[in-house]
């Protein structure tokens, strides 16, 4: 490893740390309630977002060869952000600058995004999980209540029909790739080149391979105790599909099949997600 890549790898560790630690004192007795703040009528958790943040994200402005990435919670994010991660090392032979940050910004015109989609009942299982885990988000007595919540768009970063009701208007845009959660676990090599070959990368078959192997939902929950510490179990609890029938009733699942009618049925990023495969009760 080179000493350019050992030194990106301190100072990042250095930044987790004293993240943790900022994190940490912030939540201190904190009640679930005072760990969410509101901006424009969406909840975001209070210890990682502000008003002036979101202010000055509305100004932001990216350059044309920054990589962005956009999915709803627990649809992909860490996931695909390590994929990219890899490819730019891969490509470039160093750490990327900056590869993890989390912001909303205003329309998309022109830099290339690359959006991950996940079926919403898996998507709800998993983020019930994941803010019953993670100790900068409020956390929930029972599945009941987080569904509750879930599917009324009162949860952190608000509803994900909104949200992907949001991005399908943009689908046709021509700076955007889609990809799902399904897919990528169905045949990741293949979801690898397509995101090679949209952002330019030129990656060989091997380096490809190569990536595969270290971005498998295996690979990197068997590393997590040296990359996320004790939030490992928070990050990567299961990274299966239809997990959501570990949970739901069959009324529940009758809900959110009714929001996806109204919401996503008909539209070109509803029919990515293949809802009557992968989400019939």
């Amino acid at each position: 490893m080179s000493d350019s890549t050992e030194q990106n790898k301190s100072n990042w560790e250095k930044f987790q740390a004293e993240m943790k630690r900022m994190v940490e004192e912030e939540v201190k007795g904190k009640t679930p309630e005072e760990l969410k703040m509101t901006y424009k009528g969406i909840r975001y958790p209070s210890s990682l977002c502000s008003v002036p943040s979101f202010e000055a994200m509305e100004r932001f402005e990216a350059r044309e060869d920054d990589v962005l990435i956009i999915t709803y919670p627990k649809c992909g994010t860490h996931w695909s952000k390590t994929i990219l991660h890899e490819m730019l090392l891969e490509v470039h032979g160093k750490e990327p600058t900056v590869d993890r940050i989390m912001f909303e910004f205003g329309k998309p015109e022109k830099y290339e995004i690359l959006i991950i989609m996940r079926n919403p009942k898996d998507a709800a299982v998993s983020y019930y999980h994941f803010t019953n885990n993670l100790p900068v988000l409020p956390t929930y007595s029972s599945w009941d209540l987080f569904f509750k919540d879930f599917i009324s768009g009162d949860v952190l970063f608000g509803s994900y029909f909104d949200y992907h009701l949001g991005w399908d208007r943009h689908i046709d845009d021509g700076n955007i790739l889609v990809l799902t959660f399904e897919d990528m676990k169905a045949d990741l090599p293949a979801e690898l080149k397509k995101i090679n070959d949209f952002y330019g990368l030129n990656l060989t078959d091997e380096q490809i391979l190569q990536i595969e192997e270290k971005t498998i939902f295996k690979s990197m929950k068997e590393k997590s105790s040296n990359t996320h510490g004790k939030l490992a179990d928070a990050f990567f609890r299961k990274g299966e599909i239809g997990d959501w029938k570990s949970l739901f009733t069959e009324e529940q699942s009758k809900e959110v099949d009714a929001k996806f009618e109204k919401y996503l049925a008909g539209t070109k990023l509803g029919e990515k997600i293949n809802y009557r495969k992968f989400c019939t009760f």
